[in-house]
């Protein structure tokens, strides 16, 4: 039984892996996020890059103005030149039953896609292969192995196989796979491979022989196994490391090698446990062991062994040519072992020296901490390599070549100057995605990916551009090889560039300098140390009281070190509202954008909208329609033109002829207007074989064609002439026939759906594409102007398949859908949008279609297909928005909007209004706009409201508001992330004053005090000293996201917890005030008994500095006491305000007294635990140390508390709290 659902999907980054997966051609992300898969694409956009700037003064100016991390990591470039940047953009995610441990790829004869497959290892010895399959979308299972048995387990001291580490390695050539699990186990999986893979990029012909013959592209897509071999892979068998070498008694970690004909091993190991206390005797204890793995004869034999290494080297990194051979990292230490077992290392900082006797260059005043570190490639042709501390510095690491073999090692910071601090925090994997780009996975701060390039070569390819433009004789293709992928994407460079180039100088020092910048993040919310619940705030009044609502909002601690923050989740938007107008009797509005705001203006004036034009409903038969203008002053009634407000009711407004032509869509006619509102053309919709005047319900515009759906469930196709004119395309006798539910229009500029119509046409075959929703639920395509026969035609829409095709057998027993509309629109980012087909349904539901491309078997065609998109949110109020013939103000349809504050979006009104949002890495997303219902939304654009939205409510205020600035919207919440620059430890809202309460933590440098007990600490002479935290307590003002006040606390001391209380401030007045109590930690040694402090503080209004009126609050200290042991938890007690502490050990409290009135039944470590209260029930969620969240129940007829559920393995649990 599962009694709990996940509020958002995981965050935090833990695996990452480049590979080609859809396609042969493809460059795939794959990323794990513990139980989450996600897939990737790579995109290059045209954006603005820039200098770099020190992330320090970053995390100030956050401090101060309430950036969020988006704002810091593209932040850590000041605005300049544009330059060609990657964007991640995802292609599917996976929500998977178990922990990823690993993920590998893995080169096998034949794929459904072409590509390379991917091996996932989960926990549990657990491991799946997996590859893409292009005609379902998704991902497809080949196999999974399992190996948790018990005759593995090796002595009855060792963990539990759930408690050890595992992992997964891949030979470079794909022969087999291994899966480290257990204490000293491997779990060896052979693959197939054509000619033993000597096909493959690391092949020599002086050892391999003659190269067999490539495999084409297209017999890897039929999926063709040459092999002959019925699966990929060959029987898989379990050794134990001591069989291959008696000597692995503690394995470390291991690696696959690069350049064996053989898969061979690089083992880190050690035959005595090491220990800290018994340094002097183990201190250069581990050895280094180069083993080769027979797969047929499953034998193993030790190529050569390196001895007395450090104690503190933990992880082996294989190197590819011309480096070869292994890098061993250790905590204040680098060493390369080549394949012949020579040795260089270089040291990086002081106690490298007093931890081990190995010889080592010395580089110890570069003071480099590696516990942590990640080190990956600066691309696949470079033997640079980047190394990425847990602080998030950068530094380069080199090697000096004599010959054929490596005579030592380099390593140099990356300056600040040059984006060393670009990274927040420490990675938890990195993957090299190419020429200049790398992307870092991190679980304490936002996976970044991020780019680079070097001064010298960003001038050589900037200068060939200019000398090639310079010799009209020299042929550009002939030289276009030696400039960047990216750059040749882009226009060349202007003159004034040109001239600024060619004399600039580039001394010696800067030539071999890498430039890092931040190309895209991925948003992480982890880890969660404290939550707490806020109120959700609309702005400010008048007087400046900050208006709030009843709704919570949730407050989260996010991040460690330089990326801590605060995040906060709402389950509604909350506009930025900028204006707001009375307009009495309006039931809907559309603002227009006429060809005339382009004509002798300058800037982006031409997105901007001129008019809005109101349908206004006084009486039952008094519909009229009106014409504002938009000023900076507002709106203003629109007079003397030829637009008639007696004409009736407006039911839908758009623009054709490139935005000369303004239609007005009346119930029974069509008004066409010129930019002016001069009166062009009046088209009545009449049957001229019947006489009779169908009524319009709705209309869809794709300049130049305007479809309409009649009352009579008949459609009409119109489309503009170069003069502007309407003119009727014909129907065949098959299409008038039938009969329509709804349609939509869509300009299919960049291709997605390839349709084509194949029958021949005089006018020329244009991208505009006609979606209808028959009135039995199917789907018909249109490729305009041909009207002869559907393109396109899906017959079981209505059923809401996973994945709707063409030959979708349609059951009679099924359940259909009640659909009533269909919209094709772009959602996504702005730089990355892409068409979706939405459904909405008779109860108000909305259905989410992506369309991809199916090859078919056999051939290198494709076919359309459709893949439904998961959506969990169902609609409040199940109102049918269909049609009323007796109803005038019929519910409004769904609206898109190409560019709502960066958003390509569709927005759905009506009582349970909502806008449909998708970021480039999270698929769509249904979020509500709080209030009550919308009668009518449409986008908006102008000078005061740039890229924002107009709406309409239900006391008849039209509202001009954009999406909150620095929200994002990719998990399902309204989110958004303040970066304070520091540990943040605990945090609790302020309800009276509106401000949240955090007590943050900085790493500060020890050093030892002067005693007179301890003389020898005076002659400590290390000046890389080591650090420990020193704590603060901070107010945050809510509304702003900045902080107006801080407490600094003493030496060593931590902030445990913050609790607001409603406490007794006066034993003589009884007077109770609600005010912030902190416990605290002073962080000592283990031979001094442990103290700590409990703070009371009262938050009190003083006078705001000037142009800042949000600090106008501050914390007064009333009471501060100093107590033995820790202060780990607080809490109130009872109704007379007293305060329970929980010191250490023991609960402090008067004069109440402690009772046990049960206990549960089993024993456990509580992390965390809080009250559930379910009307005159009381339950309890506890969390423990092993994953496990215990629901129990306090009955008091019971001694002992009833375990109500236990739900094993979930996200480790930290905090806990709850709201009524």
């Amino acid at each position: 039984m599962q009694c709990y659902a996940e509020l958002t999907p995981p965050t935090a980054v833990t695996h990452s892996l480049s590979l080609n997966f859809t396609s042969a051609s493809a460059n795939n992300l794959v990323i794990a996020k513990t139980s989450l898969l996600q897939i990737f694409s790579l995109k290059n956009v045209l954006t603005e890059a820039s200098q770099p700037v020190a992330i320090s003064d970053q995390a100030r100016r956050a401090s101060v103005n309430g950036l969020g991390s988006a704002n810091a990591l593209s932040g850590s470039l000041q605005r300049g030149e544009r330059a060609p940047t990657t964007k991640l953009v995802l292609i599917a995610q996976y929500e998977l039953s178990g922990t990823v441990t690993s993920l590998a790829r893995i080169r096998i004869p034949s794929t459904k896609s072409g590509g390379e497959a991917l091996l996932v290892s989960l926990r549990n010895a657990k491991v799946s292969l997996v590859e893409w399959d292009p005609e379902r979308y998704g991902i497809s299972t080949i196999s999974i192995h399992l190996y948790e048995r018990d005759d593995t387990q090796g002595n009855p001291w060792d963990p539990d196989l759930e408690d050890q580490v595992s992992y997964l390695i891949v030979d470079p050539r794909s022969r087999c796979a291994a899966l480290k699990f257990g204490a000293r186990h491997l779990a060896i999986l052979p693959f197939h491979q054509h000619g033993d893979d000597l096909a493959m990029d690391d092949y020599d012909p002086e050892i391999d022989g003659d190269k067999p013959e490539p495999i084409s592209s297209h017999e890897k897509s039929t999926g063709g196994n040459r092999t002959g071999d019925k699966t990929p892979y060959g029987a898989s068998f379990v050794v134990s490391m001591l069989a291959l070498e008696p000597s692995l008694l503690h394995p470390l970690h291991l690696a696959f090698l690069y350049e064996y004909r053989e898969p061979t091993f690089g083992i880190l190991s050690t035959q005595i446990a090491s220990s800290i206390s018994l340094f002097h005797e183990r201190h250069d204890a581990l050895s280094y062991t180069v083993i080769t793995l027979d797969l047929e004869q499953r034998a193993s034999t030790a190529l050569l062994s390196v001895n007395n290494l450090p104690y503190d080297l933990s992880m082996v990194v294989p190197l590819r040519a011309p480096i070869g051979g292994a890098l061993l990292i250790g905590n204040n230490e680098l060493i390369h072992v080549d394949q012949a077992g020579k040795t260089n290392g270089v040291a990086v900082n002081e106690f490298a020296k007093t931890g081990t006797s190995f010889a080592l260059a010395d580089q110890s005043d570069l003071r480099l901490r590696l516990e942590g570190a990640a080190i990956e490639p600066l691309g696949p042709d470079s033997s640079e390599l980047l190394l990425i501390m847990a602080t998030g510095e950068l530094a380069i690491v080199g090697f000096k070549i004599d010959g054929r073999s490596v005579s030592g090692l380099t390593v140099r910071r990356v300056l600040e100057q040059n984006g060393g601090s670009t990274l927040l925090a420490g990675p938890s994997c990195a993957s090299c995605l190419g020429r200049g780009r790398m992307f870092v996975g991190s679980e304490d701060a936002d996976s970044v990916v991020l780019g680079w390039s070097r001064r010298l070569d960003k001038m050589k390819r900037q200068r060939s551009i200019i000398e090639m433009e310079a010799n009209e004789e020299v042929d550009i293709s002939d030289v276009e090889d030696d400039i960047d992928d990216d750059d040749d994407l882009y226009a060349a460079p202007s003159a004034e560039t040109k001239k600024e180039l060619l004399p600039t100088p580039v001394t010696p020092d800067q030539t071999d300098d890498y430039r890092f910048r931040a190309h895209d993040h991925l948003e992480n919310f982890g880890p969660i140390r404290a939550v707490a619940f806020g109120k959700s705030r609309t702005g400010l009044t008048s007087d400046n009281k900050i208006t709030t609502t009843n709704d919570h909002e949730l407050l989260a601690t996010a991040g460690r070190g330089r990326a801590g923050g605060l995040t906060t989740f709402r389950q509604a938007i909350d506009p930025h509202v900028l204006e707001q107008h009375l307009l009495p009797n309006v039931t809907r509005f559309f603002p227009v954008s006429t060809s005339k705001s382009s004509e002798g203006l300058q800037g982006d004036r031409n997105d901007f909208h001129d008019y809005v034009l109101a349908s206004t409903t006084k009486k039952e038969d008094d519909l009229r329609s009106t014409v504002y203008s938009l000023t900076s002053s507002g709106l203003k009634e629109v007079q003397d033109t030829d637009f008639d407000p007696e004409a009736g009711a407006t039911l839908d407004v758009g623009t054709l002829n490139s935005g000369s032509r303004i239609v007005q869509v009346l119930s029974s006619e069509l008004r066409l207007y010129d930019a002016d509102f001069g009166l062009a053309q009046i088209f009545p919709l009449a049957d001229e074989t019947t006489g009779a005047e169908p009524r319009i319900v709705s209309a869809s515009f794709a300049d130049p064609y305007l479809l309409l759906i009649r009352d009579d469930e008949k459609i009409t196709i119109l489309r503009a002439d170069e003069s502007g004119d309407l003119d009727e395309l014909e129907q065949n006798a098959s299409l008038r026939g039938e009969i329509f539910r709804s349609g939509s229009l869509y300009d299919d500029m960049k291709g997605v759906f390839r349709l084509e119509s194949e029958i021949e046409t005089e006018d020329d075959t244009g991208t505009v594409l006609m979606f209808l929703l028959t009135i039995e639920g199917g789907l018909q395509i249109f490729c305009l102007p041909s009207l002869e026969q559907h393109v396109y035609k899906a017959d079981g829409l209505s059923l809401l398949p996973p994945f709707l095709t063409p030959e979708f057998f349609v059951r009679r027993s099924q359940a259909k859908e009640s659909l009533v509309q269909i919209l094709v629109a772009d959602l996504g980012e702005v730089s990355q949008r892409a068409p979706y087909l939405i459904l909405r349904s008779a109860t108000d539901d909305a259905i989410i279609y992506q369309p991809f491309q199916s090859p078919k078997p056999g051939t290198r065609d494709t076919t359309l297909h459709f893949l439904k998109i998961s959506n969990p949110r169902f609609a409040k109020n199940s109102i049918s928005p269909g049609y009323d013939e007796d109803d005038e103000n019929m519910q409004e349809p769904m609206r898109a909007i190409s560019d709502c504050n960066g958003y390509s979006t569709v927005f759905l009104p009506g009582e349970s209004p909502v806008f449909i949002v998708k970021s480039a890495s999270s698929p769509p997303r249904l979020l509500t706009l709080r209030g009550e219902t919308v009668q009518s939304l449409m986008g908006l654009s102008t000078s005061n409201c740039r890229a924002g939205f107009a709406y309409l409510d239900q006391k008849g205020s039209a509202i001009f508001a954009q999406l909150p600035v620095g929200s994002r919207y990719h998990t399902g919440w309204v989110t958004r992330k303040v970066l304070l620059g520091e540990d943040i430890h605990a945090v609790d809202y302020h309800e009276p004053t509106a401000t949240c309460v955090v007590g943050v933590s900085r790493k500060v440098d020890f050093k030892l005090p002067e005693d007179e007990t301890h003389a020898e600490w005076a002659s400590e002479s290390t000046s890389f000293l080591p650090q420990i935290e020193q704590g603060s307590i901070k107010l945050l003002d809510h509304q702003t996201c900045t902080i107006i006040d801080e407490y600094p606390l003493s030496a060593a001391e931590v902030v445990m917890c913050i609790k607001t209380m409603h406490l007794e401030i006066s034993e003589h007045t009884q007077e109770r005030q609600t005010v912030v109590t902190v416990g605290t930690s002073m962080i000592r040694g283990e031979d001094l008994p442990a103290q700590g402090r409990i703070y009371v503080f009262n938050v009190i209004k003083v006078v705001p500095e000037p142009d800042r009126p949000e600090t106008g609050h501050k914390l007064k200290l009333i009471a501060k006491e100093e107590v033995k042991g820790a202060v780990t938890a607080l809490s109130e007690i009872g109704t007379q305000g007293f305060l329970l502490a929980a010191q250490g050990q023991k609960c402090m409290e008067e004069p109440y007294q402690l009772r046990l009135f049960g206990k549960s039944a089993s024993q456990m470590e509580v992390l965390t635990a809080d009250f559930l209260p379910d009307g005159r029930n009381l339950y309890l969620v506890v969390a423990d140390a092993d994953s496990i969240v215990h629901i129990l129940q306090f009955n008091p007829e019971r001694t002992l508390i009833p375990p109500v559920h236990l739900r094993s393995s979930p996200p480790r649990c930290q905090a806990t709290d709850h709201s009524m």
